[in-house]
């Protein structure tokens, strides 16, 4: 198998599906969490503190395991996907842990990453300094990992935000190299803040890059956003609305972090000023918005049945038999 390049997913597909920009458009839904996770998401607090819990064991992998934060995003979209299509038991604190190790590890290895279960678990239990850490072996992980792929019909080359910047920039026609590198990677840095983000989770992964690249657009380059946020609107796959609601919610998410950074520095150190610049940003352009009824469609009752009782039987299964009370986190 060819290597999963996340900011192209589709080269590797079969000539069926080829790599063209209609079919990076038409497929991205099918890489989404479904519609149903984000209302519960604002409805139930349990998910909420799941989630967070989540992520923030896959960030840590960064300093446990070496992962690069492309890898650490896809293993983020793998676990946002599974929990839209599970019903996760309360009450069984050491799931969060276990679905965190498979997400990664089939990451990893669609990265062609190594990544070692044992280095990690051992790290993290250390780092967080808990008695009560499992460690898993890995026929669990490894049956975690296929109750994933089978929650995610195997679709693994996810088609993220990243997927459409290189798309979005070409039609801005800018002519200096360094200048468009520079702009693809401001807008990489805040997708990568936005995964944190419980209100960017409807949006597609076009209009969170196309948000993001404008938001890039306006802090780098103030006097030509105009022309950028035109470009950006006349494109036929983007939805005006959809685009402004998620620019919107992506600024206050960038000044928020502005300003949190700013309470840490005066904190730290009152005698220290250090400049800030201040990023701020308008956009836009149209889409059909089918998607959103399409995918809450997808999860049926039914289908969401049948992934619950495997989830539940893993963790009978599980709870009795392959995972084993770490002792020592010294």
């Amino acid at each position: 198998m060819d290597k999963f390049d996340l900011e192209d997913p589709l080269t590797s597909l079969d000539g069926h599906q080829s790599d063209t920009i209609s079919a990076l458009f038409s497929s991205e839904s099918d890489h989404m969490p479904s519609y149903n996770y984000f209302q519960c998401l604002k409805t139930s607090d349990f998910y909420v503190s799941f989630r967070q819990e989540a992520i923030s064991l896959i960030l840590q992998a960064q300093y446990s395991s070496n992962l690069d934060p492309y890898t650490q995003y896809l293993a983020v979209n793998y676990m946002d996907r599974f929990i839209s299509w599970q019903e996760i038991p309360q009450g069984n604190p050491w799931i969060v842990r276990v679905l965190v190790i498979a997400c990664i590890s089939l990451a990893a290895k669609m990265k062609e990453i190594h990544f070692s279960f044992s280095d990690f678990q051992t790290n993290n239990i250390k780092v967080r300094q808990r008695d009560e850490g499992f460690m898993f072996d890995p026929p669990a992980i490894q049956r975690m990992e296929l109750l994933v792929l089978d929650a995610l019909n195997w679709r693994m080359r996810s088609i993220t935000p990243f997927s459409f910047i290189t798309f979005f920039v070409s039609l801005f026609q800018l002519k200096d190299p360094p200048l468009t590198q520079a702009l693809k990677d401001r807008a990489t840095n805040i997708i990568f803040q936005a995964r944190n983000e419980i209100n960017l989770l409807e949006f597609k992964p076009s209009i969170i890059g196309a948000s993001a690249l404008l938001l890039a657009c306006h802090e780098l380059f103030p006097l030509q956003f105009p022309s950028f946020e035109t470009s950006v609107l006349s494109c036929e796959y983007v939805n005006e609305e959809k685009v402004m609601e998620c620019f919107n919610e992506m600024q206050e998410m960038v000044n928020n972090e502005m300003r949190e950074s700013i309470v840490d520095m005066v904190s730290s150190s009152s005698s220290m000023r250090t400049p800030v610049s201040v990023l701020d940003c308008h956009c836009s352009k149209s889409e059909n918005e089918g998607t959103n009824s399409t995918m809450a469609a997808t999860v049926t009752p039914e289908n969401r049945e049948i992934k619950r009782r495997k989830l539940k039987g893993f963790c009978n299964q599980s709870s009795t038999m392959k995972i084993s009370q770490f002792q020592s986190c010294e």
